[in-house]
């Protein structure tokens, strides 16, 4: 099986105890000629978020399965693989309470205006006590809009109860009258949430749907003290927009991890003193990746081992 980048242990034991592990040539951008070059004679590949797994990679004869090391697999063409019978798996679970710190992490951040103080300290800019200096925004007491109510936006409104916020969602699903009752969550309107929340913390996967979701139109209607806070997928936020929109001061900074033509990021974000920015880390910890590439490694065990993988996105090219 191909492996496309390193992963953490367990997974390499476990992946070396299915099958040979041919490991992706270091040298060679991963690119879809190269990937199919590399995934030739092999039966599954292991990929990451910026391998892209599209219909050349999938047509390659004996493949498989595609093991994906994240919950997210827009970078894998699943239809293609469901066409052409490989299994595509994901690992889904083991990163969500990692990934709500994280983004409460960057709304704290966002809010109190922790890399901008940072900055000023270590210039040497601090000279002492000021009532003025650095006033951010209030969290406790606030309003938090979550967009999408999967297991991550609950974990978000989770740690929003220790903060005494009001908590509005938007999801297509209703979470069950228990389940709102014990989060204190409300289920609004994209343009109610939007118009009354104090921060905005996004939690959908890319889809035709959600591409641009947040856009000037959304920007517009924003709170001028609001927060955006997006750790789920860039081009879910229009950052061309963003970017107008903070510069216009629509809306009060922005936390991402994620960006829209990731890893570049708009350069007009990265001049903005009040946008927090992190390199897709929101699952960074020593614990969540280890799990994730254990979770990874045995989904591939299972399907070349002629099993149904456990975390299947795709169950119709499963084969028994």
């Amino acid at each position: 099986m191909l492996l496309t980048h390193p992963i953490l242990d367990p997974g390499p034991a476990i992946l070396a105890e299915a099958a040979e592990v041919v490991p992706y040539p270091q040298d060679r951008p991963t690119d879809e000629a190269g990937l199919r070059q590399a995934a030739e004679g092999c039966i599954g590949i292991v990929s990451q978020l910026m391998d892209p797994i599209g219909e050349a990679v999938l047509s390659t004869p004996g493949l498989k399965c595609v093991s994906n090391v994240a919950v997210g697999f827009d970078n894998v063409d699943v239809a293609a693989a469901t066409a052409h019978k490989v299994m595509v798996t994901n690992t889904p679970g083991v990163l969500d309470d990692a990934t709500a710190d994280f983004a409460f992490t960057l709304l704290m951040a966002t809010a109190r205006r922790v890399v901008e103080a940072d900055n000023f300290t270590r210039s040497g800019r601090f000279r002492g006590w000021a009532i003025d200096m650095m006033l951010g925004q209030d969290v406790f007491g606030t309003t938090l809009g979550i967009i999408g109510i999967g297991r991550i936006g609950r974990g978000v409104a989770h740690r929003a109860k220790g903060f005494n916020m009001r908590v509005l969602y938007y999801d297509p699903q209703p979470l069950p009258p228990e389940a709102e009752f014990q989060l204190s969550a409300t289920r609004s309107s994209l343009e109610r949430l939007i118009a009354e929340s104090d921060f905005i913390s996004v939690h959908v996967p890319l889809t035709q749907e959600t591409h641009h979701l947040l856009s000037t139109p959304q920007f517009e209607q924003m709170k001028r003290n609001a927060i955006l806070v997006n750790t789920s997928r860039g081009p879910v936020v229009d950052e061309a927009a963003l970017v107008q929109a903070l510069q216009a001061q629509k809306l009060a900074g922005a936390g991402l991890d994620v960006y829209e033509r990731e890893p570049a990021v708009h350069p007009g974000l990265i001049q903005l003193p009040n946008v927090v920015l992190a390199p897709h880390i929101a699952s960074a910890t020593v614990r969540t990746r280890s799990e994730m590439s254990a979770m990874a490694a045995r989904n591939m065990a299972t399907a070349v081992r002629g099993g149904k993988p456990p975390n299947l996105v795709n169950p119709e090219a499963f084969k028994r």
